[in-house]
């Protein structure tokens, strides 16, 4: 009787590392519907909601982070990293697994040590352009490095041997074609045909910084008709953001939502997008030709966010913009032409390399499979060719 193929990802902290875990599972999934696929993380991040909203199973450890800032408490890090490693043996035997994946951020690390100690391969893969302290350590363990930024294989041990893959997009992303469903997005969402939308997105929770200079500029687009804003605040800032709108007037031209579940509609709807540059993030954007003015978080370890804007605007399809320059002044002189000028917009979205990032998700798969030596299934066979 054949065994059950049993995968175990450890993927959290934020949505940059969860969504392309549940990628990852979702193209296991489709090439193996009886797989016993289930995450490894902690219990006070993002996973908590979004791998079982995901319809997977979250085994969570005990664990602290990567971070300097810990001070004198860094020195619990080895400590805890081998307590939460023998937590993760006892799921991956628990569990059947014949491989391990982490997919970075802090939760995934015990992962590849307690696949190290249960004796079984494993797998990292690397989201951003410069890799975070918990894959530059899981790197030492594991021969096995996926990338998806070629710009991160000098920062991590092995990473010459790295494959990159790109990064695994959820949903309807991977296949979007922003031009076709452009009416359909505006009409969902509001938006007039002749209007010019800025999408304001500043990742899984929002951001402030982007909040705060889209409320200032959304009023001075009073009496500017053709102009439009769609807010992401994050369920914390909704409130007060609508206040805030509400009381300069700017919620005649701008509306701010908590999230977007449909970021699909959004992409196709928007003409311009400001926003952070987390990896997955700037994977969206490169694969389906989105033209956007790129603020990297100031606070990101090793300043990665900067080193991932990077990858597009070197291209040419996006701007960069400090974050300490974020002021609706500052946004209505460098935004609003750019709004203007559809010819500019269109050549900035075809400057960007789309990369591998629409199949990074089989292609993880595949090398998955491989490492637990089962079969590959023809899509995937046929997709490893294409990439060849």
């Amino acid at each position: 009787m054949r065994t059950p193929l049993s995968v175990v990802i450890g993927a959290g902290g934020t949505g940059g590392h969860i969504y392309p875990g549940i990628a990852l599972a979702d193209a296991l999934r489709r090439a193996v519907p009886d797989a016993v696929i289930s995450f490894v993380g902690t219990d006070r991040g993002l996973e908590t909601r979004l791998i079982p909203q995901a319809g997977y199973r979250l085994h969570t450890v005990d664990m602290i982070p990567f971070d300097p800032a810990l001070g004198a408490k860094r020195y619990l890090l080895p400590a805890a990293l081998l307590r939460s490693g023998a937590q993760c043996r006892a799921i991956l035997r628990e569990q059947g697994a014949q491989v391990a994946v982490g997919m970075g951020g802090y939760p995934s690390a015990p992962v590849i040590v307690g696949a190290r100690m249960a004796g079984l391969p494993s797998l990292i893969h690397e989201s951003n352009a410069v890799p975070g302290r918990a894959n530059k350590f899981a790197a030492r363990l594991t021969p096995h490095i996926a990338l998806a930024f070629d710009r991160s294989r000098p920062h991590l041990a092995g990473g010459a041997q790295a494959e990159t893959v790109g990064m695994p997009l959820t949903g309807p992303l991977a296949g979007l074609d922003r031009v076709a469903l452009r009416s359909a997005a505006r009409s969902a969402l509001g938006i007039p045909e002749e209007a010019r939308l800025l999408l304001v997105n500043g990742g899984s929770l929002g951001a402030a910084r982007l909040t705060e200079g889209a409320v200032g500029l959304a009023a001075r687009y009073l009496g500017r008709n053709r102009l439009r804003l769609l807010i992401k605040t994050g369920p914390a800032a909704l409130d007060a953001t609508r206040a805030a709108l509400e009381e300069n007037g700017g919620a005649a031209v701008a509306e701010a939502v908590p999230y977007l579940d449909r970021m699909d509609l959004a992409y196709a709807a928007a003409d311009l997008v400001l926003c952070r540059a987390g990896s997955a993030t700037v994977a969206e954007l490169a694969t389906i030709g989105m033209p956007a003015v790129l603020v990297p978080y100031p606070h990101a370890p090793g300043d990665h966010q900067t080193h991932n804007a990077r990858v597009l605007s070197d291209a040419g399809a996006g701007l960069l913009l400090p974050d300490a320059e974020v002021t609706a002044e500052r946004l209505d002189a460098l935004v609003t032409p750019l709004l203007a000028d559809p010819v500019r917009l269109a050549a900035m979205g075809a400057a960007a390399d789309p990369g591998t990032h629409s199949r990074a998700a089989d292609l993880l798969a595949a090398r998955t499979l491989t490492l637990a030596g089962h079969p590959h299934p023809h899509h995937l066979v046929t997709t490893l060719k294409e990439s060849a």
